[in-house]
């Protein structure tokens, strides 16, 4: 069966540093004999609106050429579509960008080679997407790999105004810089499938995938097809326990910390009563100032062109 591939290129993702490989995956993939076309991005959200359209206009496989925030804007574009039409769409990750957690999470390896030939390959998978909703909005928004709700998401924000760093670099420095000015932990109630969790807590994750950052093992144990979403909560502490917290959650042990509580649940609920936090999914802003957030796990909803387990 020769499939049809609709590539979603955005030329702005990593400061501008994916337009110039567009050429080259053109030429790769007409290489391995694709029946592609690309089309790129124009501002916010296109991204989503052209896999919706190829989604619903029969192409087989939607693929995001870029980072984080495309791979998010066309797995949003391809549910939307799913929700209207019952379409029957796979997607794919050219995992160019600046993090690309969620394609890590996904089992697809970074760079245009391998995931050229990985969409060649054409082996794919189901995968479970979450949900989110901000501050009772009734449209949420879809995410692949996860939630970052305070400090996590206060370092995302610090990151994209990095110009001069590229990748993990960028993440560190801007959790450096983050953890030098940034320091709210309000009172905060986590609902997991019903049961409460109180605190100040300065960071609450929510993983459907492993990492965030670019190198942040947020979740190691989370598995993208169980049908649960890996919650990780940190605790207030002073600053040079968060360092040093910092560190073992680049190695993923921060698991073993007492400052740091873990749960799995289906359905999340993240409530503020006196104040409230930014978020972000996927890398992508959610709000600056949200103070309700209804999460659940959508269970293998969408299959994911990937390199071959095992």
């Amino acid at each position: 069966m020769n499939l049809k591939y609709f590539i979603v290129a955005n030329p702005v993702a990593d400061h501008g540093r994916v337009a110039p490989k567009i050429e080259e995956a053109q030429k790769l993939l007409t290489s391995l004999g694709l029946d592609f076309e690309i089309k790129q991005t124009e501002g916010p959200w296109h991204a989503a609106e052209l896999s919706s359209e190829a989604a619903r206009s029969g192409y087989d496989v939607v693929v995001a050429m870029g980072g984080d925030g495309t791979a998010n804007e066309v797995l949003n574009g391809i549910m939307m579509a799913k929700e209207k039409e019952n379409c029957r769409c796979s997607m794919g990750i050219l995992a160019v960008g600046r993090g690309n957690d969620m394609a890590f999470g996904m089992g697809i390896l970074g760079g245009l080679n391998e995931g050229c030939r990985v969409l060649a390959e054409g082996h794919t998978t189901s995968t479970d997407v979450g949900l989110v909703f901000v501050d009772h909005n009734t449209r949420g928004r879809y995410f692949g790999n996860g939630i970052g709700i305070g400090f996590d998401a206060a370092v995302g924000f610090e990151a994209a105004k990095m110009t001069h760093l590229h990748g993990f670099p960028a993440y560190v420095c801007a959790a450096l810089k983050t953890l030098m000015f940034y320091y709210n932990a309000p009172h905060i109630t986590t609902v997991c499938d019903g049961k409460k969790i109180d605190g100040h807590f300065i960071m609450i994750s929510i993983m459907n995938g492993n990492r965030m950052g670019g190198g942040f093992m947020m979740a190691p144990e989370a598995i993208n097809r169980d049908g649960l979403l890996d919650i990780c909560i940190v605790e207030k502490a002073a600053r040079p326990a968060l360092l040093r917290l910092m560190l073992k959650f680049i190695k993923g042990t921060h698991t073993f910390s007492h400052l740091v509580k873990t749960d799995r649940a289906r359905h999340i609920e993240v409530i503020l009563e006196m104040e409230s936090l930014p978020a972000h999914a996927d890398g992508e802003t959610l709000c600056h100032e949200g103070s309700h957030l209804k999460i659940e796990v959508v269970p293998e909803s969408i299959d994911i062109v990937c390199s071959k387990r095992g």
